[in-house]
């Protein structure tokens, strides 16, 4: 035999995607130099590795007996890697987090330094929606999450990072009418939500249940940015996080609407399983995001306090 690392991590990917399309996006390869790739390691193998049944890739029971394997090999060569750098007096390893979409606003801040402080470092963050990151944080696949609900099904430790408000708003067009009800907005103009999963759709859905609310038109989205675009847009309105609406706030393209027992609040938290043993990077990580804190808070935050 004579596979190589590259095609190891390969096959390992399509194995974890169930799908040669979605593992040339992750490795930021062709689709056809995927399908290459796994033909060559194939080729090595008397017994099938992967089938395709009904245009559906399945992993055989042999494949998958590999896929571990290969998943061994490729962690023993990281394990390598981090060791070298480690006898030199540097930080390295890999730091994966998976945060919830909204996160993307908040998550980068509470990076930036320790990244530029420990150059060695690799990380890994996925951004998507709040069931996904459950899963992840399930399966033990990740060093932490940054998700603003805890997840109920599982046992996690965390530590608070900020606020994360959540107002009803619209565009700039919208008219204000001061004490006007939610059902008043919403019975003549759609209300737009973001997918099932999103931690805001549940947020959103949780509070309109406690108030009985039914809105006459819905609207769903995939992604904070599209539900944003079309708040703008005079598409409708929207309960959204603060946290992502900045630049649009001072620009006067979204406006706040004002609402009784609005804004929900609660907690961005970085969540890890509880019990779980952390690598030196997710230790030293977890030991900066402790002290700075309240300075990222103060210097990239405060404005939240505004609203």
């Amino acid at each position: 035999m004579n596979y190589t690392l590259h095609q190891l991590q390969v096959f390992l990917k399509i194995t974890q995607t169930k799908s040669i399309t979605k593992a040339a996006e992750e490795l930021h390869l062709t689709q056809p130099a995927v399908s290459i790739q796994l033909r060559n390691f194939q080729d090595q193998f008397e017994i099938p590795l992967t089938e395709v049944v009904g245009r559906i890739l399945y992993v055989t029971d042999f494949g998958k007996e590999i896929a571990l394997a290969a998943e061994n090999i490729i962690n023993e060569v990281y394990a390598i890697n981090y060791k070298t750098q480690a006898f030199k007096g540097q930080l390295s390893g890999r730091l994966k987090l998976s945060v919830v979409s909204t996160g993307k606003y908040v998550m980068p801040y509470y990076l930036s330094e320790f990244m530029k402080n420990n150059v060695e470092v690799e990380l890994e963050m996925d951004v998507t929606n709040k069931s996904k990151v459950v899963k992840s944080l399930r399966n033990n696949e990740i060093d932490f999450a940054l998700v603003s609900i805890l997840p109920n099904d599982i046992t996690v430790e965390s530590m608070p990072l900020m606020d994360n408000k959540l107002f009803l708003v619209g565009n700039r067009f919208t008219e204000i009418n001061q004490g006007s009800s939610l059902l008043n907005y919403v019975s003549n103009q759609p209300l737009i939500y973001r997918e099932l999963g999103s931690a805001t759709r549940l947020s959103m859905e949780t509070f309109l249940d406690k108030t009985g609310i039914v809105p006459n038109m819905k609207i769903q989205l995939t992604s904070n940015e599209a539900v944003k675009q079309s708040v703008i847009a005079g598409l409708g309105l929207s309960i959204m996080p603060l946290i992502g609406l900045k630049n649009e706030l001072e620009k006067g393209d979204i406006k706040i609407i004002p609402i009784n027992k609005l804004p929900l609040v609660s907690s961005w938290r970085l969540i890890w399983l509880k019990g779980k043993k952390l690598s030196p990077v997710a230790k030293a990580y977890l030991d900066f995001v402790t002290k700075k804190n309240e300075e990222i808070k103060n210097n990239h935050f405060a404005w939240i306090n505004n609203y």
